[in-house]
């Protein structure tokens, strides 16, 4: 049946989808593009000759200040500062300029050419490096000496800990605080410990090398072989630095977490301080609560102060608590929020179950009962997963949101005339998507002719997204529209492409034509030409392997790989392949989108264990990218659903229950 269906239905979408055309640049110059998409290539590869020689055939070109930029940067290691200084100047109020300087910067501090780089920094628009900041906060605490301000060393700290690479300018800036005694120890420790959970060795010898150099020479068979490293010390556990034996222990829990837990229990815990130990139980309890094991809280109960804990840790907490069983453990799900950064908690996930716990816990009217509502109502909207949800916790339904007041030509006009903008689409037009998105995005931030950069108002954010819808440059009308605070138009957020072939598909294989847009606009934006890093293609973002299996069961017997890419091919085996899921699933949308985006063997592992509202079977899946994609493709679909239904939806009801398989009960085992 479906067989049959899915092979009468490829005509009306080959008819349906044939008219649509990618962005078209204004004027096209073919020799000259082939120039500049040949010193991208070279620029890749690093030929600093090759774009030398191209760089002059660009004169003219509206895509010049790229060929330019690659073209120095290329060697921007030995270019002289007059060089640096006539590109500056040259693409003066441009992106290209604003990103040489600030791959200058870097260099300068490299350099420890302090002096240059404060008078640089000045004019360093985008102000996003992380390296930079860093560099610059060690400028000002040297110019300030013992009177530095405590901001500057706390905002240092919280670019190096947070920073996952081991860049030199974080790392340096770090190692002078501390000689200064503007960080702790403790602090230092802190970053080696999440440098070493994230299996990232250098920024850990970094942090080791700083304070407590002497060690950082046991740090190569901490790394590699840990548990050796523990066992030279079983007999007198004392005689070991109890950091780096946190460390290894650490590295231990990463892979081999029973083993850790029982050198924790039976020799390590009297030698290590109590914060100490809590950090390894907290470690070991966020490993078992990934790991969906009942016995996750356990871990968490050894843990005598919440605060000595990561934010990471205390998430997964929050997390094996509302799993915890038919009824989530309130209180530790309250704690574990509560234990939280101020930042932390602010996150529309957490004020959602911190809201859920309160509620649960406290009689309506209680103090703690309305100031859950007030938390409710403070992220309540129509914008994300956790924002619709507060929505229907007040008794309200999901509505598509009335559209602005139209655009004005002037309005329009403004934002065609912004040059990096006109660069960004011709860039994309041409297959340089990376670098019209950079441009775009740096774009979609100026505020005046002169390239300064800042906040646009919604107003200039609908417009600029409205020059990229023309385009159908549909990922950046999308991201453009998604940052305007008070106004939504749905028609930018969430547009329909292709609307007459997807639902017309969707219909015939009866799968929910709003499912399927909101796992459009998930995994691809609807860029017909989008490729992932592990190989998964087109608009429904089809692994090679999948889209031959799924060829042969919806009846495509002519398929070919390389037909991935055509839009009306791609719909067609997405679409199949998420029905064949969806059925499999026993019409679970969450564990359906789980198993596109992750696999179905692991959505069938995910959902054993207790009966659980699939919202907190949502938030405990163990893949950060997983657990985001299902949240979002969910809250896609509802509002998909209000913009094609007219009619106000839920949330809640798409998303249902989540549990084991009934007992005997088909699971098609064969579904890549």
């Amino acid at each position: 049946m479906l067989k049959i269906s899915l092979t009468l239905g490829l005509c009306g979408v080959f008819l349906a989808l044939s008219g649509t055309t990618r962005a078209e640049p204004a004027t096209s110059n073919v020799a000259a593009d082939a120039v500049i998409l040949d010193m991208a290539s070279a620029f890749k590869r690093g030929d600093s000759k090759k774009l030398s020689q191209l760089l002059p055939q660009m004169r003219g070109h509206v895509l010049e200040p790229w060929a330019a930029y690659w073209e120095l940067r290329a060697r921007l290691a030995t270019a002289s500062e007059a060089e640096v200084r006539q590109f500056l100047s040259r693409y003066q109020n441009t992106y290209q300029e604003d990103r040489l300087r600030n791959d200058w910067l870097l260099l300068l501090g490299n350099r420890r050419d302090w002096t240059t780089l404060a008078e640089e920094h000045i004019h360093y628009r985008m102000r996003d490096d992380r390296e930079v900041q860093c560099y610059m906060n060690l400028v000002e605490f040297l110019r300030q000496g013992p009177k530095a301000r405590s901001e500057l060393s706390d905002e240092t700290y919280r670019l190096w800990v947070t920073q996952r690479e081991g860049d030199e300018g974080c790392a340096l800036a770090a190692d002078r605080l501390f000689e200064a005694r503007k960080l702790s120890p403790a602090q230092v420790w802190r970053k080696a410990r999440l440098a070493a959970e994230a299996g990232r060795q250098k920024p850990t010898r970094q942090a080791v090398e700083i304070v407590q150099p002497k060690s950082a020479q046991a740090l190569n068979e901490i790394w590699s072989r840990p548990g050796r490293w523990l066992g030279q010390f079983a007999a007198n556990p004392r005689k070991a630095p109890a950091e780096m034996a946190v460390l290894a222990l650490v590295r231990l829990a990463m892979t081999d977490p029973g083993m850790a837990d029982k050198l924790l229990r039976t020799i390590w815990q009297p030698a290590l301080s109590a914060e100490q130990r809590h950090w390894v139980w907290g470690l070991l309890g966020k490993q078992a609560a990934m790991r969906l094991d009942d016995d996750a809280l356990d871990h968490y109960k050894k843990v005598g102060h919440l605060s000595d804990l990561s934010e990471d840790m205390l998430g997964w907490m929050a997390r094996a608590a509302l799993r915890a069983g038919a009824t989530p453990a309130w209180a530790q799900v309250e704690a574990a929020i509560r234990a939280m950064p101020t930042q932390a908690r602010s996150d529309s996930t957490w004020v959602y179950w911190l809201a859920r716990a309160e509620l649960a816990q406290h009689s309506v009217g209680s103090a703690a009962h309305q100031s859950a509502i007030a938390a409710l109502e403070g992220i309540a909207s129509t914008r994300g997963f956790y924002e619709q949800l507060a929505m229907e916790e007040l008794g309200r339904k999901i509505s598509a949101p009335s559209r602005p007041e139209p655009l004005t030509e002037a309005e329009l006009a403004q934002a065609r005339q912004n040059p990096s903008l006109k660069r960004a689409l011709y860039a994309i037009s041409i297959g340089l998507r990376p670098d019209g998105v950079r441009e775009w995005n740096y774009g979609a931030h100026l505020v005046n002719a002169q390239g300064q950069l800042g906040r646009m108002s919604d107003r200039e954010l609908l417009a600029t997204a409205a020059v990229a819808c023309e385009k159908q440059v549909w990922d950046r009308c999308i991201n453009t529209s998604d940052r305007m605070r008070e106004i939504t138009d749905v028609e930018q957020s969430f547009p329909m492409p292709y609307r007459d072939a997807v639902i017309q598909r969707s219909r015939e294989i009866a799968l929910d034509p709003a499912y399927v847009y909101g796992l459009i606009r998930q995994e691809s934006r609807f860029i017909m030409d989008a490729r992932s890093h592990v190989g998964a293609a087109g608009l429904m973002q089809v692994m090679p392997a999948t889209a031959k299996w799924t060829a042969k069961k919806i009846g495509l017997d002519s398929f070919r790989p390389e037909q991935i890419n055509q839009r009306d091919v791609n719909i067609a085996i997405g679409t199949g392949y998420l029905k064949l899921v969806l059925d499999n699933f026993d019409g679970s949308m969450p564990l359906a989108a789980a198993a596109y985006n992750a696999g179905p063997s692991r959505s069938r592992r995910w959902r054993q264990g207790p009966d659980l509202e699939a919202a907190i079977w949502a938030e405990n899946v163990p893949f950060h990218e997983t657990r985001d994609y299902v949240k979002k493709v969910l809250s896609n679909t509802t509002m998909y659903a209000a913009v094609i239904s007219g009619q106000p939806q839920s949330l809640k009801a798409r998303l249902g229950r989540v549990g084991p398989k009934p007992m005997g009960a088909a699971d098609n085992a064969d579904i890549p």
